[in-house]
């Protein structure tokens, strides 16, 4: 799946959409730059899980949990240096838990990522759009 993006609402919907498809033990691993929508998108995804909270960017809780008819894990390992930190955080055991796991900046936790974990790709494009791709594990 790829689609054009163009607001905030829009990348919410996307959110919707895709977190009405989801189960317990779902992974997905976000790449994107700063200000993709990384956050924008997981408010959709909660929206669609149950999730009443307000969901906020964890780059400096690294792990927010929030409760909803399934519980969504998101996760944001921008500050995080490396494999290692991830192991003493036991991320793993969240990846293979009860809840939907949403890692932002996933590419550090690649190694760790169980095998059906779906990679989302967001570019960001020239007009303020966004490119938005999900790839499925092969």
């Amino acid at each position: 799946m790829t689609r054009i993006v163009e607001s905030a609402a829009a990348m919410v919907d996307l959110g919707f959409e895709m977190g009405s498809t989801l189960k317990a033990g779902d992974v997905l691993a976000f790449q994107a730059p700063l200000g993709a929508g990384k956050t924008t998108l997981t408010k959709g995804i909660g929206k669609a899980l149950g999730v009443q909270e307000e969901i906020t960017s964890p780059t400096f809780t690294i792990i927010s949990e929030y409760e909803g008819r399934i519980p969504l894990f998101h996760m944001d390992f921008y500050r995080i240096d490396d494999e290692e930190e991830l192991e003493l955080l036991g991320v793993e055991e969240f990846f293979y838990g009860s809840g939907v796991c949403v890692v932002e900046w996933s590419g550090i936790a690649a190694p760790l990522l169980p095998l059906h974990a779906v990679k989302i790709i967001i570019e960001l494009k020239e007009n303020g759009a966004r490119l938005v791709s999900l790839e499925e594990p092969e």
